[in-house]
């Protein structure tokens, strides 16, 4: 299959890239060669992260250490980054292997998102660390703008736990009860079991966890607690 022009990405990404095989290898999953995008992934992540804390850190200065911690796991989990790579149409992109290609691995949220920062650690070795944050903050723009400390309110799992462990009640317990579609586009169906009700709550979600946060809100629902 034929590749797509490079030019494209990078009039999306805004940077032209010095050396275009950075950027060729950013794209290059592990299934497609030896010498894959992993590496740049690994240092991408860490640019990443530290360019949301610092931009987070300046933002709310009357915010504690675990808000600040929430609202960059809000904004650099995969979920956020593979949305950033889908706006960007980054999927078209990817250098993938024929099993890849074939089960639909360039629509795949854990690829978009790894490759998203690989594209980071690509940029920050062609250029310098200045030009890689600018970047970065421009394409989070929108949604750093969009964020408050409301956002760091504990996750569902996090508060149904809290509040059993307050009780000197087990865990919940949960269970996956089927997995529906391709592999590419599944749907997880999970239940959720508590000594605090009697009855199971249940969730669905394009991953465990999402399904497993979904059934724990309907739990703290029902205990009376608001999600």
């Amino acid at each position: 299959m034929k590749q797509p022009s490079l030019e494209r990405l990078e009039t999306r990404l805004g940077y032209r890239f010095k050396d275009a095989e950075r950027l060729k290898l950013a794209l290059s999953h592990r299934s497609y060669a030896s010498d894959n995008n992993e590496r740049l992934e690994f240092l991408g992540d860490s640019v990443l992260n530290f360019t949301i804390a610092e931009a987070l850190f300046r933002q709310f200065d009357n915010a504690q250490e675990g808000q600040l911690s929430r609202l960059r796991a809000r904004l650099v989990k995969g979920t956020t980054l593979a949305e950033l790579a889908k706006e960007f149409d980054l999927g078209e992109f990817l250098r993938l292997g024929s099993g890849e290609l074939k089960s639909g691995g360039f629509r795949r949220d854990s690829i978009l998102a790894d490759s998203f920062e690989a594209i980071i650690g690509a940029i920050l070795l062609d250029s310098d660390i200045a030009t890689c944050q600018k970047l970065i903050l421009g394409w989070f723009a929108t949604r750093l703008e969009k964020l408050s400390l409301k956002d760091t309110q504990k996750d569902a799992k996090t508060r149904l736990q809290e509040f059993l462990q307050s009780r000197q009640l087990p865990l919940p317990v949960y269970e996956v009860l089927k997995i529906e579609g391709e592999a590419h586009a599944q749907t997880f169906h999970v239940s959720c079991s508590t000594e605090a009700l009697a009855d199971k709550t249940f969730g669905s979600g394009s991953s465990r966890r999402l399904a497993e946060q979904t059934a724990a809100k309907a739990a703290l629902s029902v205990i009376g607690i608001e999600a």
